[in-house]
């Protein structure tokens, strides 16, 4: 099972990832939005934001977040370790229920070109 420092590093990874992109995929990641990523097997919550292309980590939390992010992510924490280093393909962990991606829909089909 992935450790809370194992996530963190990943979602640091994954923002250095996004921000390093060209493109649509850069364009994608441009937003201001709230985020949240609960790791359940943890249970725990990283809260921040996605802006400028980045993933800001601001807090890290106990349970379920208290305010609903307008980009909200779940999963376990090996998922999610195994996501950033590419050995787990985020569409098919979505469409398999592995990953939950919730956002407004026109944020949903922003986000549709990181994936």
């Amino acid at each position: 099972m992935a450790t809370i420092e194992e996530c963190r590093s990943a979602l640091d990874k994954l923002s250095d990832n996004m921000a390093g992109a060209d493109g649509d995929v850069h364009s994608a990641a441009a937003l201001d939005r709230s985020l949240s990523c609960r790791i359940t097997d943890l249970d725990i919550t990283f809260v921040g934001r996605l802006k400028d292309g980045r993933i800001e980590v601001l807090d890290t939390l106990q349970g379920p977040p208290p305010d609903k992010a307008e980009i909200r992510l779940t999963m376990t924490g090996d998922d999610l370790v195994a996501m950033v280093d590419g050995e787990l393909n985020f569409a098919k962990a979505w469409g398999s229920g592995r990953v939950k991606l919730e956002a407004g829909l026109r944020d949903l089909l922003r986000l549709r070109k990181l994936l």
